[in-house]
């Protein structure tokens, strides 16, 4: 009888030798593998607990069940597992709840600090429905001398992750716990922002459901959030500039934030004065095949199962085998996770109950959903890409910056050294100069070709930081 060692080998060999070339593969359902019909003939399915059908989607009673089954532990907190029955009746950014979570920060924020305020807020899920998020504004002890009201520094942490206790806003509600995941001051951008002065604003940006690597939901949420500052004390910060950072998972929320600012916040012209992306991801396409199979594999594995929480039509593509991860510790696990969880290199298709899972029609709506590259940005960009970097291509950096370029917006493009990891500090400084330059209010640079140095932004009338914006 073979053993089970053999048995795992032949059935990850089938599954690699039924992966097709992307740019042969034709955007259909095709029928299970040999290998994908042994798993569901050999492992049972899943039982769930009975659920009412989900509202807003066409499920089966069983996928609905499955649906509550892959999401991630409640965290125990209402702030961030209560949804309000009212978000029909609320407005994107219009706050549901605040509580001052002062003493839980002072830690993590290693810089003095006056308050911490963690913030619930309406926005809008990546279906376009109402939803809500949460994001922790951290107000430094040091008064602000400079300029006009206190500038914001908006810290898109990488957050990567499929827990609810894996937040920024849980660790900083909370302090230093199980879950707790030193990424959450990793590149130390809420302690630089603090050292100078801004007042610094930190985004749950996955949602409540933990999207990881949905963009429109992450963009959203970002953009709520300063929309929710603005509100929550307008005295203070009606009049602030704000700047959004990111790094990889946290550019993907920096990213979507400055493409759909002109067509989600408009009113955010002129307030929203630049944004930095490093080690972005731009076509999913691409990268899910580039991921599919190899050490990269875990975290594809991850944002699979984050995207199917928001788009639970992706939950009938999952076989038994695919049903049993969803459902085990993994639906909880935090971003240092993700990397070992791709140690075997398994493909997608190994979890599927179709051959070409990533080919799939419904795979090519998400990607086509997930494209933003389409959009102008609201504001100046610094992009940056480390020069090693062997699974997100720099060239996807480099066409973003041409492509922006062609729209009017006023760009920088940077190569830094190292490979993916290594560029989120090798770029920390460079972004983090740049960034204070636009919160203190001087003009964007551009590396753009001077033809396409002008854009058609909207100034705000008697805004200091015109210059700073597209077409100044």
């Amino acid at each position: 009888m073979k053993s089970l060692r053999t048995i795992v080998l032949t059935v990850v060999a089938g599954c690699l030798l039924t992966t097709p070339l992307p740019a042969a593969a034709a955007p259909t359902d095709q029928g299970p593998s040999g290998p994908q019909q042994w798993i569901d003939n050999t492992i049972p399915a899943p039982r769930f607990p009975a659920a009412a059908p989900l509202p807003n989607a066409s499920l089966t009673p069983r996928l609905s069940a499955l649906w509550r089954a892959v999401q991630s532990t409640p965290a125990g907190d209402p702030i961030f597992d209560s949804r309000p029955g009212n978000l029909d009746g609320l407005h994107p950014g219009d706050i549901i709840a605040a509580r001052d979570v002062t003493a839980t920060s002072a830690l993590l924020a290693v810089v003095p600090i006056r308050q911490a305020l963690l913030l619930k807020f309406r926005t809008t899920d990546g279906n376009g429905k109402p939803s809500f998020g949460t994001a922790t504004l951290v107000i430094p002890a040091a008064a602000w001398t400079g300029p006009g009201d206190r500038p914001v520094v908006v810290n898109a942490i990488p957050i990567n992750s499929l827990g609810l206790r894996c937040t920024p806003g849980y660790a900083m509600a909370h302090g230093p716990h199980s879950k707790f995941s030193v990424g959450d001051l990793i590149p130390p951008t809420t302690w630089w922002g603090l050292s100078r002065g801004y007042a610094v604003l930190i985004p749950d940006h996955e949602g409540p459901l933990m999207a990881y690597a949905d963009p429109n939901v992450a963009g959203h949420i970002v953009l709520d959030a300063i929309r929710a500052v603005r509100a929550q004390d307008p005295n203070r910060f009606s009049r602030s500039r704000f700047a959004i950072g990111g790094y990889s998972g946290g550019a993907i929320a920096s990213y979507a934030a400055a493409m759909l600012q002109s067509e989600y916040a408009p009113e955010l012209n002129g307030i929203l004065v630049g944004v930095t992306t490093g080690g972005l991801v731009t076509d999913y396409r691409t990268i899910a095949h580039k991921f599919n199979g190899n050490m990269a594999s875990g975290i594809l594995l991850v944002v699979a199962l984050a995207i199917a929480r928001e788009h639970p039509e992706l939950l009938a593509y999952l076989n038994h085998l695919g049903q049993w991860a969803a459902t085990s510790p993994v639906k909880d696990t935090c971003g240092d996770s993700n990397g070992p969880l791709g140690v075997t290199g398994v493909p997608v298709q190994i979890a599927s109950t179709v051959a070409d899972p990533l080919n799939s029609p419904l795979a090519q709506q998400l990607f086509a959903r997930f494209d933003l590259r389409g959009r102008t940005s609201g504001a100046p960009l610094y992009i940056y890409h480390a020069a090693w970097d062997i699974w997100i291509p720099e060239q996807d950096s480099r066409n973003l910056f041409t492509s922006q370029c062609a729209r009017g917006v006023r760009a920088v493009s940077r190569t830094v050294p190292g490979e993916h990891a290594i560029g989120m500090f090798a770029g920390f400084i460079g972004a983090t100069q740049w960034l204070d330059e636009r919160l203190r209010g001087h003009p964007a640079p551009s590396e753009c070709p001077a033809r396409q140095a002008t854009s058609t932004t909207p100034a705000r009338p008697g805004d200091p930081t015109a210059s700073a914006r597209p077409g100044s």
